[in-house]
């Protein structure tokens, strides 16, 4: 097995090579009478945008060809040390994320390990009705079986540092009782195994400063989360590993679903508040990265594990509510830049930084690469500073296809080692998973064009000094009217209209490039509220299945036994009284 300084090496090879060589074809095709200003910007554009797209596929392709190995451990060994699991809340329904707390304590109690686990719900709730329900909640929390001094519940009136803030305080005030944390999101969900499982890690290896999971995205509906969560499930795996051979042992940290060695973390992870106002400074709103480029400097070994399985999580239902948490995102990720220069840090945590960078400065990237071959249409008599090359044999045919393969292939590459492996039989055979991924690739195709002016506005904002926020999640929030579709993307269909109106009537020869762009953003509103609509019934539909669906988790059916009992006994008591005191989100 390569190490991960040579598999990084050759990743790097690969993408330069490939992105310079793009680059190089596209500078033939359009300097074919002459190389203009313009033409180097395009190609440079061309570039640094195919470097990052290589970048992706290689993680995914040498995650293909990564053997998938399934831990063995007895899920009833006690680890030794005593595990905090943190779950920090804001402004969230308390029936379903105690629920989910209530779900993992009995998994926990089940195996008989739940005495080396205590549970703190960490409440930055500003809602005076939410911390009412919390409160009420939490005392049927505490009824939950072995619960008696084990889960603990604290509310911060003033939430500095927001999430990680709340784990801040959490750490400094209560972490000197706890050998580990288990940090996890209002929406986290995982098995007593895993959990225990993580803890015994820690035990096994005192280098060990934090271990993160792979969390499954579960409980999807509609078309646009039930894709997302298709993509988590069947396709993230393969990254996963091909990002783990990369990483080694200075790996990513997400923010949850991830156990920390408390002493580590408390020694190495105080965040700094960045000088300046929001959004370029302030507090760093995606600490987790930074977290573990801490980590990395202080000697720890920061490991993700592909293979350990019963981690779940929830991800947004419509494209609205997941550009909400992408524009959060983007503005931490654009706070990165000021760190990429500070002292200690390893050469592959500030590369890391960049990745994040570069995962939202791509877009505009890509963007002005289409405005500026529209105004290379519209006047091709530019200037010229070098002499033309010779014109490639493969022209820019061959180019868009090298482009499509790089997107497509790693894909396919997953559904033929699924015919081998056994993971197509996971999501109900090679047929749906074949329809699956097709759909999944042509479902992301349409709705690209959208997601790269949604991210290319965010990077405006941030560099405008236009400050994002921390909004609170809207979970179960899946159904959009086209009146809300049009209200949260009318700028994005002038933006398209404008664009196409303007190159059919300026350069009509280059609207062949630019309606495969333009199209789905003058469609947007429908795009939009089409895929936040749920499927009917309870049959399995044949698209996007993914493992959890065709074997659902124990933790997952007790977390939805419990949300049905609790509801139930609210609703009746209600009715027993005459009136329901409380408001209950089923």
């Amino acid at each position: 097995m390569m190490g991960p300084i040579l598999v990084r090496g050759l990743a790097l090879l690969t993408a330069a090579g490939s992105s310079l060589w793009g680059g190089y074809l596209f500078l033939q095709y359009t300097g074919a009478d002459g190389i203009s200003v313009l033409d180097l910007v395009r190609v440079s554009l061309v570039a640094l945008s195919g470097f990052w797209l290589v970048w992706g596929a290689t993680a995914a392709v040498l995650g293909v060809f990564t053997p998938a190995r399934r831990p063995q451990f007895d899920p009833r060994a006690k680890p030794r040390g005593l595990t905090a699991i943190l779950v920090p809340i804001y402004n969230e329904d308390p029936v379903t994320v105690f629920a989910r707390i209530a779900a993992m304590n009995r998994s926990l109690v089940a195996l008989g390990i739940e005495d080396r686990f205590h549970i703190a719900v960490l409440s930055d709730s500003n809602s005076l009705e939410a911390a009412t329900e919390e409160a009420v909640w939490f005392e049927q929390l505490v009824r939950e079986p072995a619960s008696a001094g084990r889960i603990f519940y604290r509310r911060r009136e003033n939430n500095v540092g927001k999430k990680a803030g709340n784990i801040e305080d959490f750490i400094s005030r209560s972490g000197a009782a706890y050998d580990y944390a288990l940090i996890l999101d209002a929406d986290s969900l995982m098995e007593g195994e895993t959990i225990g499982e993580l803890a015994r890690r820690m035990d096994g290896d005192p280098g060990l400063g934090l271990l993160q999971t792979v969390p499954r995205v579960i409980n999807a509906q509609t078309l646009f989360g039930r894709t997302m969560q298709f993509s988590a499930g069947y396709l993230s795996p393969a990254f996963a590993r091909g990002a783990s051979l990369m990483q080694g042992g200075e790996g990513p940290y997400w923010g949850h679903n991830a156990i920390v060695r408390v002493s580590a973390f408390a020694a190495n992870c105080g965040l700094p508040v960045l000088s300046g106002k929001p959004p370029l400074g302030g507090h760093i709103l995606s600490h987790d990265y930074v977290e573990a480029a801490l980590l990395s400097r202080g000697g720890w070994t920061v490991a993700v594990d592909p293979a350990l399985e019963g981690s779940f999580e929830e991800g947004p239902e419509n494209l609205i509510e997941y550009a909400k948490r992408d524009r959060r995102w983007c503005q931490g990720n654009l706070q990165h830049w000021r760190l990429l220069g500070a002292p200690g840090l390893k050469w592959w945590s500030r590369f890391t930084f960049m990745q994040g960078v570069m995962a939202y400065v791509a877009s505009p990237f890509w963007l002005l690469l289409l405005a500026t071959s529209i105004v290379a249409a519209v006047f091709p008599r530019q200037p010229i500073v070098l002499p033309a090359l010779p014109q490639a044999q493969t022209g820019i045919w061959g180019l868009a296809l090298a482009v499509a393969l790089v997107l497509v292939l790693p894909k396919v590459l997953i559904l033929l080692r699924g015919m081998v492996d056994g993971q197509n039989r996971r999501v109900g055979g090679t047929f749906p998973a074949l329809l699956s991924v097709g759909g999944e690739i042509v479902f992301s195709t349409i709705l690209a064009p959208v997601m790269l002016l949604l991210q290319s506005r965010a990077v405006l904002q941030v560099l405008l000094g236009i400050d994002g926020g921390w909004p609170a999640t809207q979970r179960g929030q899946s159904r959009l009217t086209l009146r809300e579709a049009w209200a949260a993307s009318w700028w994005i269909v002038l933006t398209g209209a404008v664009a196409l109106g303007l190159t059919t009537t300026l350069a009509p020869a280059a609207a062949v490039w630019v309606v495969p762009a333009t199209l789905p953003a003058i469609l947007s509103p429908l795009l939009i509220a089409a895929s936040s609509h749920g499927r009917a019934g309870a049959r399995q539909p044949l698209l996007f299945r993914t493992p959890t669906e065709q074997c659902r988790s124990p933790v997952m059916e007790e977390h939805a036994a419990i949300v049905e009992q609790w509801t139930q006994r609210t609703v009746a008591a209600g009715q027993a009284t005459g009136k329901i005191g409380l408001h209950v989100h089923a």
